[in-house]
């Protein structure tokens, strides 16, 4: 079905009847993308601020890439990892001549994950098993993933949980050292936490887990599932802070917003993964591979890594006077295209106020509205979304 043929109305009856009902979804039936806007089926339109929970790096349907599938899908759509095929040699050449390493693909950020740390353990000593990760942080939701996501919410109902997890504060190398025994194999650690607030490490924090895992012969993996792909302005979030990983995790914004997840390890450790220790049926499909090339094409042929930089400080210009200006604002943070304003009230009100606007954000850790705009946003939708926005905040703090 390429059109919609029915209200959001009956496609919500739909979900109703046939689908599970484990996502808290707005009442809206999406048919259609084009860059950062987005129409339902009754016809209106969106000014998308969260494209695919970050997905949609390069916005709704970008040309190269729906080119791309389009081409590929003629040809080959699935082929399983016992054949090579030159789109998955080609997007692996695209992300570590851009970063380092040698690359594993898979199908989601959480599948990279566990990938991540089934390498872990498998290259240190076989009694090292333990890794150390931060409070606050999400990496995603299979059992390992979310036993690594320091959060007691995301826990419940689940347990045993998997073996093996410490949890350390943010920003606290003592803490952090305190926890490193003679069990410990890795640290795992998103370069700017996403879910949790667009939290920052401190100046100097990566480096020094990257001298804890140097002196202690641990395997440092960075979560880049939202710091990839340009997100900061950056190829890879690592870039950003100037420490290097051992391994990193990547999916979301990947291959554009087509189903796509990896992780890149160290030339030294890459081999550890020995055949028969991991697979993923679906990653590095045909489709994901040429969808991925086709995003690297567009990111560097469209200079979109200085054009998310200049992005960035105009979302900041507009937002930091708010800090002076409205009290339930208490801090702005940002990092590259990954923006967080942090309320003094709870942020999912505001949700609803953007919406019945015609704007979409994200609210997440109860009072921080989260925005990952695609990289190619125009600075006209920057001045729509950010007035728009600053006028619902204006709004709702006349109202506290």
């Amino acid at each position: 079905m390429t059109t919609s043929t029915r209200s959001s109305a009956e496609t919500i009856s739909l979900f109703q009847k046939y689908v599970i009902p484990n996502y808290n979804r707005y009442p809206i039936c999406l048919t259609r993308g084009e860059g950062s806007y987005v129409w339902d089926a009754e016809g209106n339109r969106y000014l998308d601020l969260f494209p695919g929970w970050g997905c949609n790096i390069l916005g709704y349907c970008p040309p190269r890439v729906v080119q791309a599938v389009q081409e590929q899908v003629a040809n080959l759509i699935h082929v399983p990892n016992t054949w090579y095929i030159e789109a998955q040699g080609e997007f692996a050449e695209a992300i570590c001549s851009r970063s380092f390493g040698k690359a594993f693909f898979c199908n989601s950020g959480a599948e990279a994950v566990e990938g991540a740390i089934k390498l872990a353990r498998l290259h240190t000593p076989e009694h090292k098993y333990k890794i150390i990760s931060f409070q606050n942080g999400f990496h995603g939701r299979t059992l390992a993933a979310v036993t690594a996501t320091a959060q007691p919410k995301y826990h419940q109902g689940l347990g045993p949980l998997v073996a093996g997890f410490q949890y350390a504060p943010l920003n606290n190398l003592d803490a952090v050292r305190e926890l490193i025994d003679d069990e410990t194999c890795g640290i795992l650690i998103e370069p700017v936490q996403g879910e949790g607030g667009v939290n920052l490490p401190d100046p100097g924090f990566l480096q020094g887990l990257r001298e804890l895992a140097d002196e202690h012969g641990l395997v440092l993996i960075f979560d880049e599932v939202q710091t990839g792909m340009g997100r900061l302005g950056t190829w890879f979030g690592h870039q950003y802070y100037d420490v290097q990983p051992d391994i990193m995790t990547l999916a979301k914004g990947l291959a554009g917003g087509v189903a796509c997840g990896a992780f890149v390890a160290r030339d030294e450790i890459a081999p550890s993964l020995r055949p028969g220790m991991h697979a993923s049926t679906f990653g590095g499909n045909p489709l994901a591979m040429a969808a991925g090339v086709a995003t690297v094409r567009t990111i560097e042929e469209e200079n979109l890594l200085d054009h998310a930089r200049s992005m960035s400080a105009r979302f900041r210009d507009y937002f930091t006077p708010l800090l002076e200006e409205l009290p339930i604002v208490r801090e702005v943070r940002t990092a590259g295209m990954m923006i967080g304003i942090d309320l003094t009230v709870p942020a999912t009100p505001l949700v609803k106020r953007c919406l019945d606007q015609g704007l979409l954000i994200n609210a997440t850790h109860d009072t921080v509205v989260r925005l990952l705009p695609a990289l190619n946003i125009a600075p006209a939708q920057v001045d729509e979304g950010a007035e728009l926005l600053i006028e619902q905040l204006r709004q709702l703090s006349g109202e506290t």
